[in-house]
């Protein structure tokens, strides 16, 4: 129904209030109380001789207000006060090292660099890139509980390109013994829940599981519903991976169900909290005697494992692997922070600093500089809608921009040489990843698992226990 119009302006609905917000160029549509012109958000914009209640700024948030004689009782429910923090927040369990004094976030930007100083930064990452695997295989799978949705007509361009992932995701997680009972599915940024929804249905008729869904942000149009069955336990843990101890959680702790880390675009330095909150934080004494490493398996450890004082802190013989398995979608280099990477050591061994990390991270958005302009005008155009899994792709191009205005630079580098570098910087920051996760006693390995048609972030992190 549209707005009737008075006088060559819109007037309001009725029973709507008749406040003209000239920033929507549309009266606010806020329902008013019996008799009232205006909502309780604009009742102070009333005109010199109309009466109404006092409305004051929030204290704890004034992007709102409230009447002043109920400002007791409002602070008691408003959404902005601080909430008592569940059992299973610990502050900054998974952080990492604190933060230097001369961070790489206070650098200048890559555009101000030379074109001398890029050079000079360019062969640095290549000599570190030099001894490392640059051809990933090809482990672009599916699973047959997805392939009704995928012949559906009814599903659109965005839609058929987040089930192909799932599809495959699942499939890598069947290839790697993942899909079976007893196990708790935790998924980092799970959004809406549809990866978590497709592993359920993937075991349906299995007993004894559960899935953890950890968002740290309000969301809509969950699935979570879809799922009230005996068989399945469905929990959202509304906190920041950061702050998240799993061995706190009440159902990892009656059940003693094996924990399987799973993650589809796990945008930049989530993943590194994750792989810690699920390697570092969460340990248990071993249950049963761990097999005897070889002589030459538990020096090699030892050595790696001195590399750094930041390097890991828990020895992998004396702890056991309550973690099954991980299987992540990386995504959004650019959005990687130090302070939280867990490939430090990696980056040490290899003669690279903090600053060098802070460069390498955001010329890591030039992987995808090439296909801007048309992904910004078709695929991201259709990832627009309700769904929050959209997001993780949509940001991946919009939050780059910033590194793109080369400048001079722009001369001397071709589109395919900005690819180039880009895809080396992500491949040496997972590589850390890896190795990291070798340290810490798992199998772990780098593959691709999607064309990159259905997604420019299409590279897939799985992770077992090594024995």
């Amino acid at each position: 129904m549209s707005e009737p119009v008075a006088d060559g302006v819109r007037a309001p609905l009725p029973g709507r209030c008749g406040f003209y917000v000239e920033r929507k160029r549309r009266f606010c549509k806020m329902i008013v109380g019996e008799g009232k012109k205006l909502c309780g958000e604009h009742a102070t914009e009333l005109k010199e001789g109309e009466t109404s209640k006092k409305r004051i700024p929030c204290p704890l948030d004034p992007k709102h207000t409230v009447y002043e004689d109920q400002l007791k009782r409002h602070l008691r429910k408003c959404n902005s006060r601080e909430k008592p923090q569940p059992v299973y927040y610990v502050k900054d369990i998974n952080s990492g090292s604190k933060r230097s004094t001369d961070s790489f976030s206070e650098q200048d930007p890559i555009s101000s660099l030379s074109e001398i100083e890029l050079e000079n930064l360019i062969r640095k990452l290549r000599n570190a890139t030099k001894g490392l695997d640059h051809k990933l295989e090809d482990r672009t799978l599916s699973h047959s509980v997805l392939q009704e949705a995928l012949n559906d007509p009814n599903n659109g361009d965005s839609a058929f390109k987040h089930l192909k992932q799932q599809a495959s995701i699942l499939g890598n997680m069947d290839r790697l013994g993942l899909l079976g009972p007893g196990k708790c599915y935790v998924e980092f940024g799970a959004g809406r829940g549809k990866l978590s929804h497709w592993v359920d249905i993937a075991l349906e008729g299995e007993a004894n599981k559960c899935f953890l869904l950890v968002e740290r942000a309000t969301t809509r149009f969950k699935v979570d519903g879809k799922h009230r069955k005996q068989d399945s336990t469905f929990e959202r843990l509304h906190i920041d991976i950061q702050h998240l101890c799993l061995n706190k959680v009440p159902v990892l702790i009656k059940e003693k169900l094996e924990v399987v880390g799973i993650g589809k675009h796990l945008c930049g330095a989530a993943t590194d909290l994750a792989l810690r909150c699920l390697v570092e934080s969460y340990t248990a004494v071993a249950e049963e005697p761990i097999p005897k490493r070889l002589k030459n398996d538990t020096a090699e450890a030892t050595d790696n494992s001195a590399i750094s004082s930041d390097a890991p802190r828990h020895n992998a013989s004396e702890k056991s692997l309550p973690v099954t398995g991980i299987v992540i979608a990386l995504c959004c280099h650019h959005r990687c922070d130090w302070v939280h990477y867990v490939g430090k050591a990696f980056f040490q061994t290899l003669g690279l600093s903090e600053d060098d990390f802070g460069i390498f991270q955001r010329l890591s958005s030039w992987a995808t500089c090439g296909r801007r302009e048309k992904l910004a005008g078709n695929s991201i155009s259709h990832a627009v809608g309700s769904d929050q899994d959209n997001d993780a792709e949509r940001h991946d191009y919009e939050d780059q921009i910033g590194d793109y205005s080369f400048d001079g630079l722009q001369r001397s580098l071709t589109v395919e040489d900005r690819e180039h570098i880009g895809r080396l910087c992500k491949l040496l920051i997972d590589h850390g990843r890896i190795h990291y996760l070798q340290q810490m006693g798992y199998q772990a390995a780098l593959q691709y698992y999607a064309d990159p048609a259905v997604s420019l972030e299409n590279v897939l992190l799985t992770a077992v226990p090594s024995r």
